[in-house]
């Protein structure tokens, strides 16, 4: 019998709808029932293609004995994180002070009615394992312990919501240009030199990271910069967590090298590692970054994408079966290419084995990434290809994110300024996305591709559109979406800015936005940019705020450059100012996608003729001819 959540449009919700536990979806029915039973909360937030998620479903919540523990003596929630990025940050935020450490998904809380923290968790598997209490005796421990002794865990929990009020005083410290020499020491401290990336398993794409390498090689003529980022990009798209077949990243690799990922392939994962690309391409002129940034995005257009939008993410399972569909039987290939004339050393070239690399079955990847660029390898990977269209496809979430999807158009829009033949695709995408997401300056959050959107904007909705329609400007000089990011800006300033700090939402939980980098940059740091580009652009009033977020933070800015590398380089861009181009029109296209050697450089319509170089203090350099400019800069 399905629970109330087969009422829900979250397709993460609706696969838990005919789990035997009594799910309700967050709202007042479910917090009512818990405070007139006097029942404690269990809260289980995750997402449609989070593998464990799946795991603790299949071991948890179909479990008959469990599920009637659960609804004998809890109220039980759950989230969609992707849905609700406000319920999740709260209390993944509860669940690193309560354990000291960083959460995940699945996560799970248990708390009281009034929403007080009393135990926390992520991944618990159903009997005592992996040194973890079972959760079938968890929730039987708790239970008694929320009978008993109520108000000392409500106690303890408050001392946890207290723990998570910033503080009111903030240490302010002077950002200089010390700054560029902190972050390349942290980020050459924390690079894993043997197979690139940062930090060991599991192993994160980190595009913000190589983001602001480039940026500082660009500023610095580090070679050792050049190196981290080459090195790494070159140690992914071997395969493993790039997938050379499909295209596309998957979200992380549980091993150093790069070859055993968790299947699941995000669109925000894709949209930054696709302007990752683009960034190095510009950096190093090595054309295997071109054509796999055309691959990712040619992989989300193909596979991820409907009436100009795009969805937020595949899962890593078919049939329950991580990475079936993604891994290779030795037989099937072997036949395969004896069929298409494929010469059979390409077995070995493309790591397909009898025994396989990741459970008996292979995932295809190549020793060097500029074999990828080989014919004879391209050759194969299509018949490997043609293998997959025998499979299923795994589970699609068709939920459009504003946020996801602005990265995506914004990851277009920079591919365009090395292939044209995507800017109409980027625009006509930033178009759909704003039909369906917006009504004037109000954002929406989330929806299914085909209904009508509920879930009102976040800080990161607005973030991302501001930014997408900047990078829409930049490729098109169309001074509408200069004024669309305008006025989208200043709403969010309205309702979302607080001397300096940001809120994450003007709605149930008024939590602050991080400016550390998680799985996407900090929709502080991006607003950040977004305020100075206006700054630069259209109103110098835009500095104000932008400089008074830099000074709540600046503290950690100058010590932990590594852990906020958006905010960092927005930082080191406030130090060292914007060049601004100013020319007509007819100039100024000439120069759109000009791999300009200094990384902060932005084009400024006028009506001269002449092509004048300003910061945002003053102009120093005139030039007659585009030219006469690219001579020069």
């Amino acid at each position: 019998m399905a629970n109330k959540l087969k009422y829900e449009e979250s397709p993460y919700l609706q696969q838990h709808a005919n789990n035997p536990v009594n799910w309700l979806p967050w709202g007042d029915e479910a917090f009512e029932l818990a405070s007139s039973q006097n029942k404690p909360i269990f809260l289980s937030i995750g997402y449609s293609s989070c593998h464990w998620c799946h795991v603790m479903e299949r071991e948890s919540f179909e479990d008959e004995k469990i599920a009637k523990i659960l609804n004998e003596n809890y109220v039980c929630i759950k989230v969609d994180k992707e849905e609700r990025p406000d319920i999740d940050k709260h209390f993944q935020e509860v669940y690193m002070k309560m354990n000291n450490k960083a959460g995940g998904w699945p996560l799970s809380i248990f708390m009281t009615s009034d929403k007080i923290p009393i135990y926390s968790g992520t991944y618990i598997p159903p009997i005592a394992n992996y040194g973890l209490m079972g959760f079938k005796d968890l929730i039987e421990i708790i239970s008694k312990t929320y009978n008993k002794d109520l108000e000392m865990l409500k106690q303890k929990g408050q001392e946890v919501l207290n723990a998570l009020k910033p503080k009111s005083k903030i240490e302010a410290t002077k950002i200089d240009e010390n700054l560029l020499n902190i972050a390349t020491k942290q980020i050459k401290q924390v690079y894993e030199k043997e197979y690139g990336g940062f930090g060991n398993a599991p192993k994160f794409p980190h595009s913000y990271t190589l983001n602001l390498a480039i940026n500082l090689f660009k500023l610095t003529k580090d070679e050792e910069l050049k190196h981290i980022v080459e090195h790494t990009l070159n140690s992914m798209l071997v395969g493993g967590i790039y997938d050379i077949v499909d295209g596309g990243f998957c979200r992380y690799s549980t091993d150093k090298t790069w070859l055993v990922p968790h299947f699941e392939k995000m669109t925000y994962d894709n949209a930054l590692m696709t302007t990752t690309l683009v960034n190095a391409y510009k950096m190093s002129g090595n054309e295997l970054y071109k054509v796999k940034a055309k691959e990712v995005a040619d992989f989300m257009l193909e596979k991820m994408s409907q009436d100009n939008l795009f969805f937020s993410a595949s899962d890593a399972d078919t049939n329950g079966i991580e990475g079936e569909y993604f891994t290779y039987d030795y037989n099937e290939v072997k036949s395969a290419f004896e069929k298409a004339g494929v010469d059979s050393s390409m077995l070995s070239r493309l790591s397909i084995s009898k025994n396989g690399n990741f459970d008996g079955k292979s995932i295809a990847r190549v020793v060097e990434s500029k074999e990828l660029l080989n014919s004879d390898v391209k050759e194969a990977i299509v018949v490997l290809k043609s293998l997959r269209e025998n499979k299923e496809y795994p589970f699609i979430d068709k939920k459009v994110i504003t946020s996801n999807s602005a990265m995506m158009v914004d990851a277009l829009c920079n591919l365009a300024t090395i292939e044209p033949a995507y800017k109409d695709i980027a625009l006509n995408a930033l178009t759909a996305l704003e039909a369906k997401m917006s009504d004037g300056i109000k954002l929406y959050h989330s929806v299914l591709i085909n209904n009508k959107p509920k879930i009102e904007g976040f800080l990161e909705d607005y973030a991302w559109l501001v930014k997408a329609n900047i990078t829409a400007y930049s490729v098109s000089l169309d001074e509408l979406y200069l004024i669309r990011a305008t006025n989208l800006a200043n709403e969010a300033i309205k309702r979302y800015f607080k001397d300096g700090l940001w809120l994450v939402s003007d709605g149930e939980f008024k939590d602050y936005a991080e400016d550390t980098d998680a799985s996407t940059p900090s929709s502080v740091a991006i607003m950040v940019q977004n305020l100075l580009t206006l700054r630069s652009l259209v109103e110098p009033i835009y500095e104000k705020f932008a400089f008074s977020t830099l000074e709540v933070n600046s503290y950690n800015i100058m010590r932990q450059a590594i852990s906020r590398p958006t905010m960092t380089d927005a930082a080191i861009r406030y130090i060292k100012d914007d060049n601004i181009i100013k020319s007509k029109e007819e100039n100024l296209k000439e120069l759109i996608g000009y791999n300009f050697k200094y990384p902060y450089t932005l084009l400024k319509l006028t009506l001269d003729d002449n092509i004048e170089v300003c910061s945002n203090k003053a102009c120093f350099a005139s030039f007659k001819s585009v030219d006469e400019l690219k001579e020069s800069v």
